[in-house]
């Protein structure tokens, strides 16, 4: 599978804007700025798009692996809250609030350790991954 997105920049990188566009067109010229990135600006920015896809791909990963072990999550509610500094990702802060009928505490904390260690984002980010997983 490939997707693709793509970004149009004009301008000076502080005073400057841009768009992106997804395959999907679920973006579809969507404002990104200086401002969105590094402020309050309206918009989105390359980080918060990272910890979506973060959000998401953990989530979906560990579906994956609880149904492997025999359990269906009623709920995986997933935050994923990206840190850039000096011109890096520094980190990546999985909290996770699962509802998964039947499953053990250390059954559970393994299936969510699993789905951070190899969910396709987790690795492909050179970063600090952490994980706050609760039973609710």
């Amino acid at each position: 599978m490939k997707r693709t997105a793509t970004a149009v920049w004009s301008g000076t990188g502080k005073e400057g804007t841009g768009h992106l566009t997804t395959q999907s067109t679920v973006l579809n010229k969507v404002q990104y700025s200086y401002k969105s990135r590094f402020e309050q600006g309206v918009g989105t920015n390359p980080e918060e798009l990272i910890a979506a896809a973060h959000a998401g791909c953990f989530a979906m990963k560990l579906s994956f692996v609880l149904q492997a072990a025999g359990f269906t999550a009623e709920s995986l509610d997933v935050t994923s809250t990206v840190t850039l500094g000096d011109g890096v990702i520094t980190s990546s802060d999985l909290v996770l609030k699962a509802k998964v009928p039947g499953i053990s505490e250390a059954k559970f904390k393994d299936a969510a350790e699993d789905a951070k260690q190899n969910c396709p984002i987790s690795k492909s980010l050179n970063t600090n991954i952490t994980l706050d997983a609760k039973l609710v």
